[in-house]
């Protein structure tokens, strides 16, 4: 297979960018993000998106190619990673894909989103019903319409329930059968051999760069920043506005966190993504070689394992 996807990951702070750089850059490579947030025009700070400097050192793909106000899902971001896949493989040039979203990044190693087109009545039926009743009802709800059992449902993630009851209703199957059909489907990326390496640290050094980083983007503006967002319809995303480093400067701005706890807030939520991301790139992503962030070097990325 003589297309290849260059894929390097690893969780928040952890100090991708750089060596992301530095690779393409060894190898005439081009970047397509895989952060969910980079897609939105004016999100910078809060998004630790990489600086102008940065991005004219290599060519950059997936970036800043929505505004605040638009809904991104996993299914477009698959249709515009092909077409920037594609375009730089015509041209001959290597790919390096970063990025620590893990639902996007499953992408590229199978399929990630069913065919189950959701009516807007479902939709907005099923939403208001959970801000009525709540999550219990739509589990009991979905319970029923799946007597087999929910299988692996996380029944407490309103957002996860919502979705189920929204494709069981809207398909008429049931979680087992849209799952096998899932499954059935081809990868969106079948055709090019990706190569995954994950960028670690040991939890000290990256709890230190986390109250560093968070330090830089207060001193950097974010609050200034979520203000300019808010006045073009940032809580109109709730993914965007929900987002670490937002929602706590969101809550500071309104009047429900104290100036003096934002950056603690900020650190604390950025930890918790991180144990997330780290169970994340274990259990849903294939097996993969890990690459200390301290000793990376260019030349180490994506190395075949040494033989004894």
């Amino acid at each position: 297979m003589s297309r290849v996807i260059h894929v390097l990951t690893g969780c928040t702070a952890v100090g991708k960018t750089e060596l992301a750089l530095r690779w393409a850059e060894a190898r005439g490579a081009e970047i397509v993000s895989c952060d969910s947030l980079l897609f939105y025009r004016g999100a910078d700070i809060g998004t630790a998106k990489p600086t102008a400097a940065e991005l004219a050192r290599v060519p950059h793909h997936l970036i800043d190619i929505c505004g605040i106000t638009e809904r991104m899902d996993v299914t477009y971001y698959v249709t515009k990673a092909r077409v920037a896949i594609d375009d730089i493989h015509r041209r001959g040039r290597p790919v390096l894909v970063t990025g620590g979203s893990g639902f996007y990044l499953k992408a590229f190693f199978g399929p990630v989103a069913d065919e189950v087109a959701v009516p807007v009545a479902i939709r907005t039926e099923v939403r208001d019903r959970l801000e009525r009743e709540g999550v219990k009802s739509l589990v009991a709800e979905l319970t029923k319409l799946n007597p087999a059992g929910l299988g692996a449902l996380d029944v407490r993630n309103p957002r996860r329930v919502t979705r189920a009851l929204e494709r069981c209703l809207a398909s008429g199957r049931t979680l087992a059968a849209l799952q096998a059909e899932f499954a059935a489907q081809p990868a969106p990326f079948a055709d090019c051999g990706v190569k995954l390496c994950e960028l670690v640290r040991e939890s000290p050094d990256l709890e230190a760069r986390i109250d560093q980083r968070v330090a830089s983007m207060l001193r950097a503006g974010l609050v200034a920043e979520v203000r300019g967002l808010l006045a073009h319809g940032l809580k109109q995303n709730p993914s965007a506005a929900g987002a670490i480093g937002y929602r706590e400067t969101i809550d500071f701005i309104e009047g429900r966190l104290p100036e003096a706890d934002l950056a603690a807030a900020i650190a604390q939520n950025t930890r918790a993504l991180v144990r997330k991301q780290r169970t994340w790139f274990k259990t849903q992503l294939p097996a993969h070689p890990q690459i200390a962030a301290g000793s990376a070097s260019v030349d180490g990325l994506f190395a075949p394992p040494v033989q004894p």
